[in-house]
């Protein structure tokens, strides 16, 4: 999924201080100085099932209760499919693309795009394509108040929750396939990643005026701010990216600058090491003591 953000001149119009709006507390191990503004929307929150901690401030819109699975039945079988959702940013200039795909179990997704549309976006495209892996479902998002792209990091993250949630309502067998599960599913994962293991960091160049970062984590709520947050303390702009969450698993890639330049390497070692103290489960040296 991409994603467009700015501090310092990036795309997503980071303001000098961010509204807080409802602490959404985290699950399991998985999902800046803040410089982000939030349209006002109207959006409801999601309370988790289960007590969580997190340090992101998310809202999201909660499904209309669901009697039936969208688009049908939902079949059981052994092997559940990975759900993935992702948002992109890179691909269309005008809007935030999101993709959705649970194998062959997808319906209409009506409802999710409803849900949408109260956070006060419209979907202006919708298209489905099939491949090897099942059903791809397409939407292409604007805001309803400006009829351009995204560019809030907390609203792409409720984007996000918002139609992981839909998907764990209409398809509850996808609850303990995605972290989220933990939060607000009926059954949360079987098995947590070890966030040591699960977290991979990279920094390459992408050109004379940005670099590329990439960042793999275990998910949970709120990280896509967190990571947003992470970069721009340390004063390096978020142009632009993709944010992709498939099962348990979040991977990002965003694209880099430093005041307008590529970034040196010393500066992508401090990025790196940065976000992997950020991500990874804190430790104690022996010698502290």
């Amino acid at each position: 999924m991409a994603v467009a953000m700015a501090s310092t001149g990036s795309n997503f119009g980071f303001c000098s201080n961010l509204k807080a709006i409802e602490k959404q507390p985290i699950s399991k191990a998985a999902p800046l100085r803040y410089f982000f503004s939030l349209d006002p929307v109207q959006l409801s929150c999601i309370i988790p099932k289960r007590s969580l901690s997190s340090s992101a401030s998310t809202l999201i819109g909660k499904a209309t209760p669901a009697t039936v699975v969208e688009g049908g039945n939902s079949q059981e079988t052994d092997a559940i499919p990975t759900p993935i959702v992702i948002i992109d940013q890179d691909s269309d200039l005008d809007a935030t693309i999101v993709e959705i795909t649970f194998g062959d179990r997808l319906g209409a997704l009506l409802d999710t795009m409803n849900a949408l549309k109260n956070l006060g976006l419209n979907v202006v495209k919708a298209n489905v394509y099939l491949d090897s892996s099942g059903k791809h479902n397409k939407f292409a998002i604007t805001k309803a108040s400006t009829g351009r792209k995204v560019d809030e990091p907390e609203l792409l993250e409720a984007i996000r929750l918002t139609i992981i949630n839909n998907l764990i309502e209409y398809h509850p067998e996808s609850s303990s396939q995605l972290a989220m599960g933990a939060a607000f599913g009926a059954t949360p994962p079987n098995e947590m990643i070890d966030v040591d293991i699960a977290t991979h960091i990279a920094v390459h160049e992408d050109g004379p005026n940005r670099s590329l970062l990439y960042v793999e984590a275990a998910d949970r709520p709120g990280l896509l701010v967190d990571l947003v947050k992470m970069i721009t303390d340390i004063n390096i702009a978020v142009e632009s990216g993709e944010f992709d969450t498939e099962g348990l698993l979040a991977k990002a890639k965003f694209h880099v600058n430093y005041r307008g330049k590529a970034l040196i390497k010393p500066l992508e070692q401090v990025l790196a090491n940065s976000l992997r103290y950020f991500l990874r489960r804190p430790t104690t040296e022996e010698s502290s003591f």
